[in-house]
Order: C-alpha cells, then sequence, then structure tokens
C-alpha cells in the first residue's frame, strides 16, 4: 500500500503575521507559491551482459562484473569481508559468493600474529544479477572458503575452513540445516553431476571427502596429493580430476570406485590450484598459482596439450559457454587475463577490484 504524505496548509492570522512582519523587516512578501525543480529521474540499472564474467576481489571486499562481448569492468557491486567463492543459481538470476571474517593469511605468515576473526562477517552474500547488489547475506558457518549449489537451487554447499566441515544451508530461509565432518582445512566443494555426492577437498588431510547430501553420510576418504585445491567432473561424472598444488600432480579419481586411478605429473616446481572443465569434457583448464601458467589437458589421452602463461599467481578459473576463452583471476596484479585457446595466447588483461579470487562466467537467461 502507497503511504500518503498528509500535505500541511498554513492560512489565517499565522500567515498574516507572517507576511506583516517579513514587510517590517524591509523585505517583500514570499510568493503565494514557489516552483520547485522535479526530482532527478532515477536512473535504470543496466540489463546484466549477455554473457557476464564475475570476479570476487578478496582484498577491496567486492565484485567486478566484465562484459565478455567486450572485455572491460562495467560495474563493481560492494559485497562485505574477503569474497572468495562463487557460485550461479541454476537460472542464472543469482551469485552465492562465500564472505569471511577471517584474517587473510598468506603464504609465510605465522598465523599466530594474526588478530582474532571477525565471525559476523562470515556468511554467504546473495547478488541479485539484474539488481547488481547484494540483496541478503545467508548464514553459512565459520570462515566460509568455497561453494556449490544443488542442481534445483535449493541448497547451497560450503567449506568451512576454520571448522573442518561441509555445510548446507537452504536458500529459501537461509539458514544452515545439515553439517558433514571432513578433513582440516577444506577448501574446494564440488557438486557430482548425478547432483547427489559432494567432493570436498581437505588440504591438510591430502584427500577428498565424499558426502551423500542425501544420505546425510560421508561415503569415503579418497588419498590424493598433498594440498588439494579443487575438483572438476566430466560432464558425465565418471571421472574426478584433483589439482595437488604441493605435489605439482593432478589426481584422476574413479568415482564408482570412488579410487584414485592416475596420477598426473605437470612438472617439477608446478603449483596447480583451479579448474575449470570444458562444456564438452574434451579439455580441462588448470590454474598454477604462483607459477603463473595455466595448462589445458587432453581428458582423452590425460596428457598435457598445452600451456600458457597466465599471469601473475592466476587462482581461479573459468571457460566460456561457447569452450573458447579461459579466464583467470590473478590476485596480484589486481586483473582478469582473457585467453584465447586456439591460439593459447592472452588476449587482454582487464583490470578489476584488489585481490581477485574466484571467477565464473554466466550467461543471462
Amino acid at each position: 500500500m502507497t503511504r500518503q504524505i498528509p500535505l500541511i496548509r498554513f492560512t489565517g492570522p499565522l500567515v498574516l503575521a507572517l507576511v506583516a512582519g517579513s514587510s517590517a523587516c524591509g523585505g517583500s512578501a514570499p510568493p503565494a507559491t514557489q516552483t520547485q525543480a522535479p526530482p532527478a529521474a532515477v536512473q535504470p540499472v543496466p540489463a546484466p551482459p549477455a554473457v557476464g564474467v564475475y570476479v570476487t576481489n578478496e582484498a577491496s571486499g567486492d565484485l567486478s562484473i566484465i562484459d565478455a562481448a567486450n572485455p572491460s569492468t562495467v560495474a563493481t557491486i560492494p559485497l562485505g569481508k574477503r569474497p572468495r567463492g562463487i557460485a550461479a543459481s541454476p537460472d542464472g538470476a543469482f551469485l552465492y559468493v562465500a564472505l569471511s571474517g577471517s584474517p587473510s593469511a598468506p603464504p609465510g605468515v605465522d598465523e599466530k600474529t594474526l588478530p582474532p576473526p571477525d565471525r559476523s562477517a562470515d556468511g554467504i552474500g546473495v547478488v541479485d544479477l539484474k539488481q547488481r547488489k547484494i540483496v541478503s547475506v545467508l548464514t553459512s558457518g565459520p570462515d566460509p572458503e568455497q561453494v556449490a549449489v544443488s542442481r534445483d537451487g535449493t541448497r547451497v554447499y560450503v567449506a568451512n575452513e576454520d571448522a573442518a566441515q561441509l555445510s548446507v544451508i537452504d536458500t529459501a530461509d537461509g539458514h544452515v540445516i545439515e553439517t558433514f565432518k571432513v578433513g582440516d582445512e577444506p577448501e574446494g566443494v564440488t557438486l557430482h553431476p548425478d547432483g547427489n555426492l559432494v567432493f570436498v577437498t581437505s588440504e591438510e588431510d591430502g584427500a577428498v571427502y565424499v558426502v551423500d547430501v542425501a544420505g546425510k553420510k560421508v561415503l569415503k576418504s579418497v588419498k590424493v596429493g598433498p594440498r588439494p585445491r579443487s575438483i572438476a567432473f566430466l560432464p558425465d561424472g565418471s571421472r574426478a580430476y584433483v589439482p595437488s598444488e604441493n605435489g605439482a600432480t593432478l589426481s584422476m579419481i574413479d568415482t564408482k570406485r570412488l579410487a584414485t586411478v592416475k596420477t598426473i605429473k605437470l612438472g617439477d616446481g608446478i603449483r596447480p590450484m583451479g579448474t575449470a572443465m570444458s562444456h564438452d569434457g574434451k579439455h580441462l583448464d588448470i590454474s598454477a598459482g604462483r607459477s603463473k601458467m595455466v595448462f589445458i589437458l587432453d581428458t582423452k589421452t590425460n596428457e598435457l596439450a598445452g600451456s600458457i602463461e597466465a599471469g601473475q599467481r592466476p587462482w581461479g578459473i573459468a571457460i566460456s559457454p561457447d569452450d573458447k576463452t579461459i579466464y583467470t583471476a590473478n590476485g596480484p596484479s589486481n586483473d582478469v587475463s582473457i585467453i584465447d585457446i586456439a591460439t593459447k595466447q592472452v588476449t587482454k588483461k582487464v583490470p578489476v577490484g584488489r585481490g581477485p579470487w574466484g571467477v565464473i562466467v554466466v550467461e543471462s537467461k
């Protein structure tokens, strides 16, 4: 219901007294009516790009929007503390972003010297892409790092790094409805294509925990290389690939046997981190962090098909809907690299916020 603001009118002796007082002071009487400037027109929010590249900036606490058609940052949305992991709702209308009040602890920093965490800042920010703003923050459990969304959009799965748990959030009421104990320092969290299993990496354990969310139980811990960071599945779900940052390897998991069946060496000193599977399942793209590289794996032969120097410490990685372009979030240089897969060249670097961390590509529907 529209609230009506009452119009106050002054008449009678009060008006006469005001006019008389004004004349006595040598001033002229005010006009009976005054023309006011019309209110400024409200500018409509631009529609989301047909293909948008969305980047979480951990240091500046915001989200950069890049239009893939004409690669440039077209908007920046404030989010909160330390936005990192990012996932989209199935209809592409919303983004879910992990926000953390735990202080940043870069490599080499003694965590005992850091200030205490601000748990009031922990949560999953919900971004409405049409409104271009954060519309709510869901309860997440402590220190959420990465997120995944169920196929029907009713659940968000969260890796809680400080709590060594997987949290399940009901998107309807925004509360945690289930938690599962997993290994220490969980980070990567990915939904299996069948929608029933969630795979979670444990950096401390060097393992992937497989959680049956429907059956409400942890099925198995699968051993992989040291410090696993993410998980990517073939479209049919038959295999999962897990990069080991401290092992310079890629572990291949048979998802029926729930066992590592192959270890792929990427090269001495390589630090693999993020993964993005092509939509046709023909190649897996791997960001290599401090190694500055992106590697392309042929999933038919499970051999490397190429590499590109992407930028300064590429972490977040995503691929375009047509499988022709790779995007990497380069933390130290505050930019996103755009890589043409056919030529294996960086075609452009787009400035974003400070400390870009996660990146996702969303097609408007």
